[in-house]
């Protein structure tokens, strides 16, 4: 009979217990819920747990995805999420992982906190009291931006960083300064320019955001006459943003489907810019450029997968032994060869870092004018030496050698 009522009293403390880790997990959820909102922008997970993999993530929302930087004693390792995600992956870090979450919104700072006994405590901030860390104050917010503050710029309005009266988001401070940083590197050049009439490429400008940007730049504040052609392969895109065009009023602006390796131009081209085109995709983008003697070319490059798969050395193996150092090798090397084969073929050329590290690690534009005279075919040797050395048969180095526009 004891037995019996030992055994009844541990079910009802195994049941009390469960009860209470259900409650529990439900006071966390709900408490993720109201502070990772829609209106997050901002999200720190800390005071790991013993054996925890990671020390402290940070998650910073652009565009409607969390970019994620996780923190070993050693190394940040970079993800993306959509919200959703972003979400799940925070509920099973929080109370698993981790005992801290900090979430920003423009109205609030949500703090979670689990104390030693598993007990949820939260509380909630206004930010008129705090200021968030994403939200800068003096210097940046007093900059002469290109792209002022209080104009109707209606690209900027539909991507969300302007509200309708032209005043900046507060969560989108930080786009807004990448837009203004990427307009001032072709500012920079343009200015040079001597005529007010251009034609610009834009090769596989996908939804076009920075497309828009660029020829309201032209347009309004240059004061330019531009036509400006935008291509993609995807038609659904083309046709939408050729509908957008249209109710911007941009009549000077339009879109074609078409591959960036095959696409031909019969007129002259002044402005050749090339965002984001994977991997090779690059390459050709850059040749086209450089067989219509454009006069400026503006490149992100992105995926720099080729020579990754190519690359091997006898001398610096340790360069290739480890797959991370072996990609950002791979990486530089392409951009490097690509910059250098610029040269050779008559332009000035630069790399220049156009969007902080912390948002994006593919964070270099290539920037390229075309000078008078010839290249500088002294730069052809120190590209083979590297071809050579590393085994490498680059795409852009293949096409100008087919074309015979390399000088050796």
């Amino acid at each position: 009979m004891e037995k019996q009522s030992i055994e009844k009293q541990n079910i009802e403390k195994q049941n009390t217990e469960k009860q209470s880790m259900e409650v529990q997990i439900r006071e966390r959820l709900d408490a993720i819920g109201k502070a990772f909102s829609e209106q997050a922008y901002k999200c720190v997970i800390s005071n790991p747990v013993s054996g925890a993999e990671y020390r402290k993530i940070e998650m910073n929302r652009m565009d409607g995805q969390w970019f994620l930087e996780k923190y070993t004693q050693k190394q940040v390792f970079h993800e993306k999420k959509s919200h959703e995600d972003a979400r799940t992956f925070l509920t099973e870090m929080f109370g698993e992982s981790f005992k801290n979450v900090n979430v920003w919104t423009d109205e609030y700072e949500y703090t979670l906190r689990l104390s030693k006994k598993g007990k949820l405590m939260t509380g909630r901030q206004c930010m008129e009291k705090q200021q968030a860390p994403k939200v800068r104050v003096g210097h940046n917010r007093e900059k002469n931006y290109i792209l002022p503050q209080g104009t109707r710029i209606e690209p900027l309005i539909d991507m969300g960083v302007f509200t309708k009266d032209g005043k900046v988001v507060n969560s989108m401070y930080d786009k807004y300064r990448q837009i203004n940083r990427f307009i001032e590197i072709v500012d920079d050049e343009v200015k040079n320019l001597p005529d007010k009439k251009l034609t610009i490429i834009d090769f596989g400008c996908g939804k076009s955001y920075l497309t828009f940007i660029l020829y309201y730049y032209f347009t309004e504040i240059k004061k330019a006459e531009v036509e400006m052609i935008g291509l993609d392969l995807k038609e659904d895109v083309i046709e939408k943003c050729n509908q957008t065009a249209k109710k911007y009023g941009y009549g000077g602006l339009r879109f074609e489907v078409g591959d960036i390796g095959k696409y031909k131009n019969s007129g002259e081209i002044d402005v050749v810019i090339s965002l984001h085109a994977c991997d090779t995709a690059t390459d050709f983008a850059l040749f086209n450029a450089i067989s219509w003697n454009a006069r400026m070319i503006f490149s992100v490059p992105c995926c720099q997968h080729e020579l990754n798969n190519q690359i091997r050395s006898e001398q610096f193996s340790l360069l290739t032994r480890y797959g991370i150092v072996k990609e950002r090798i791979s990486a530089l090397l392409t951009d490097s060869i690509r910059c250098n084969l610029l040269e050779v073929c008559g332009y000035r050329t630069q790399m220049v870092e156009f969007v902080a590290f912390e948002h994006t690690p593919k964070n270099i534009m290539i920037r390229a004018v075309k000078r008078p005279g010839k290249g500088a075919p002294e730069k052809m040797a120190e590209v083979e030496r590297v071809l050579s050395e590393f085994h490498l048969e680059p795409t852009l180095y293949k096409l100008l050698d087919q074309a015979g526009y390399l000088q050796r």
